[in-house]
């Protein structure tokens, strides 16, 4: 879902600045066929975001209190119901006024939205070097999930 959600998210911009660009097109068009791309990577990303609305709102259900969380999770659900229900030829055609059309544009921001919500989020807690830190894929010998109490412990000690 991590890279799903980006990608799906990305090929919707290119679709839109293709198709509908109503607030203005972007300098960077890029011709191709993507709303079937888009609608592919829609079809993938269903079974994984079904797994996660059972998640948030069962194990998961004390993070909906971050409002971040709470809108990346009615994007999501919104992005595939209402991607479910459209017709991809509505684009194609110029047929812009459809509901389920404006709730997944809706969608569509809120997902942008709360991604740039949770990098303000992690930036104010951590800062850059937070951030960075995201990025890094080497695995140090002392994250082994047997030393994390130790390290809690010399967090408190620093942070008192």
């Amino acid at each position: 879902m991590v890279a799903l959600v980006p990608l799906a998210w990305l090929s919707g911009l290119i679709v839109y600045a293709n198709h509908d660009g109503r607030w203005g097109r972007l300098p960077w068009w890029m011709p191709g066929d993507w709303i079937d791309l888009h609608g592919t990577l829609g079809v993938l990303l269903w079974p994984l975001a079904l797994l996660f609305v059972l998640y948030a709102l069962t194990l998961g259900r004390h993070r909906l209190r971050q409002p971040a969380n709470a809108a990346a999770l009615i994007g999501l659900v919104l992005a595939v119901g209402s991607g479910k229900g459209m017709n991809e030829e509505w684009l194609r055609e110029g047929a812009l006024d459809h509901t389920l059309y404006s709730l997944h544009f809706t969608a569509w921001l809120l997902i942008g939205g709360a991604v740039l919500w949770h990098l303000q989020a992690i930036l104010r807690r951590g800062g850059p070097a937070l951030a960075l830190s995201m990025f890094q894929l080497q695995v140090r010998s002392n994250d082994h999930p047997a030393h994390w109490p130790s390290l809690v412990g010399r967090w408190f000690r620093r942070s008192a």
